[in-house]
């Protein structure tokens, strides 16, 4: 009896065990059915990834393939959920962590939540992978947004140091520093991405303009209009959201020449003004709609 009883056992465990592996294997096949789909319809490679980890629920890297297909739809609450179960099972895969706080930085942006959340994952992404730029650039966005602008600097500098040929980190640690008036620092940053800056590449924009901001500051007008027409032309029409600002810019610094530009003036913020004070984006950018007023009656114009 005993023996029967050992074998039975045996038997049980068997089955157990081709049961687990047969879920295995259907949801690798239904993980590979998500790959071939998500290119022309996330929601059905959702479906599919879905019901992959269901079957198999210790399959990190289908966990990743749902989280980042999620990140697809920007379905921010569900990537940080499922990078969190993904975490759990791969505790040393840095990118779970940090895809994990950038769901939770993109939450921040609507709320209600919090940006300290995104704080813990991103500085775990860093330290298990002290080359990754996008990590410390995250943090420091995350840290500017708590208040703390010495850990923001920080951190955007350790972003550089990791990935010093990613332009778009050099403009916000300039900016920083220019919001701080530490010109002199944020001069050295926008001179260290000078070697970086390539065609097409929309991070110049910003470069060109917080070089032209800097000089203005110093009162190198003839300077400032040539960093500023450097940055409209970098952004060709200027249509994307913050872009318009380089209208602004150029026809304020034309207006300040010696002597001044005034039909370049006129003409740069009738462009600003039709973009940006006559749309929706004008109670973001009050000031400048009003100094354009100013500057284009000043100038001999109307708008």
């Amino acid at each position: 009896m005993k023996t029967l009883a050992k074998v039975v056992a045996s038997a049980l465990l068997l089955t157990a065990a081709t049961g687990c592996s047969r879920n295995n294997i259907e949801a690798v096949n239904l993980a590979n059915e998500g790959d071939k789909e998500r290119g022309a319809d996330v929601d059905t490679a959702i479906s599919k990834y879905e019901q992959a980890t269901q079957l198999d629920p210790s399959n990190y890297r289908i966990l990743w393939k749902l989280a980042t297909a999620y990140q697809k739809k920007e379905a921010w609450d569900k990537v940080a959920t499922t990078c969190a179960k993904a975490e759990s099972l791969a505790p040393t895969h840095a990118d779970y962590f940090f895809l994990h706080g950038y769901a939770l930085e993109q939450e921040a942006i609507k709320g209600p939540t919090n940006w300290s959340e995104a704080k813990g994952p991103l500085e775990q992404a860093a330290k298990l992978d002290p080359n990754m730029g996008d990590a410390y650039f995250d943090l420091g966005e995350v840290m500017l947004h708590l208040d703390d602008e010495h850990a923001a600097l920080e951190n955007y500098t350790k972003a550089i140091e990791a990935t010093p040929d990613k332009l778009a980190f050099y403009g916000p640690l300039a900016d920083l520093y220019i919001r701080l008036g530490f010109y002199d620092q944020a001069d050295q940053v926008l001179a260290a991405a000078a070697p970086y800056k390539k065609d097409g590449d929309i991070a110049v924009f910003n470069v060109d303009s917080l070089q032209g901001e800097i000089k203005e500051i110093r009162g190198d007008i003839s300077g400032a209009i040539a960093s500023y027409e450097a940055a409209r032309n970098a952004c060709g029409q200027c249509n994307e959201k913050g872009e318009q600002i380089a209208y602004f810019n150029l026809g304020a610094a034309y207006a300040r020449a010696n002597p001044p530009r005034k039909s370049e003036s006129i003409q740069q913020l009738t462009k600003f003004n039709k973009t940006v004070c006559k749309g929706a984006a004008a109670k973001s950018f009050e000031d400048e709609c009003t100094q354009t007023q100013d500057i284009v009656r000043q100038m001999g114009g109307t708008l």
